[in-house]
């Protein structure tokens, strides 16, 4: 079961689970991302939950709060390029999305939908919608 999007609470809160405070030794992306799950959900701009996903991070309570992006825009993007959180979210960990099956066939309902991307991206939704051998066929 996903999580329902609770736009006023932080990934910190709503995961009750303490990470580390950054030291200095971590990456700016890591420093980023630790920071980044103290914000409210609904505070959290188009590159924050590109980033986050991108890490596989919070994966269930991203999500739904992605696709709700995605349904609006399918190529909003952030810092990097046009899809760029449409390609994080392709990417992210396959057994999270298969956990939620809900949210993979809303996903491969808006991926399906698309045309003229760019070849990188269209490799991305290719690999996604494409049957898979360790399933059977059955898809997210």
């Amino acid at each position: 079961m996903t999580h329902p999007v609770h736009r006023d609470r932080s990934l910190h809160e709503l995961e009750r689970e303490q990470w580390p405070a950054p030291s200095a030794d971590d990456t700016r992306l890591i420093a980023t991302a630790l920071a980044l799950r103290h914000r409210p959900i609904g505070e959290l701009t188009v590159e924050d939950m590109r980033l986050l996903i991108g890490q596989d991070i919070d994966l269930p309570y991203l999500l739904p709060r992605a696709l709700e992006v995605l349904r609006e825009n399918p190529m909003a993007e952030g810092h990097m390029y046009e899809g760029d959180l449409l390609s994080a979210v392709l990417t992210a960990n396959p057994a999270v999305l298969a956990g939620f099956p809900e949210l993979g066939r809303e996903l491969r309902a808006i991926v399906s939908g698309l045309t003229g991307l760019p070849p990188d991206l269209q490799q991305k939704a290719d690999r996604f919608l494409a049957p898979r051998d360790t399933d059977a066929g059955r898809h997210p």
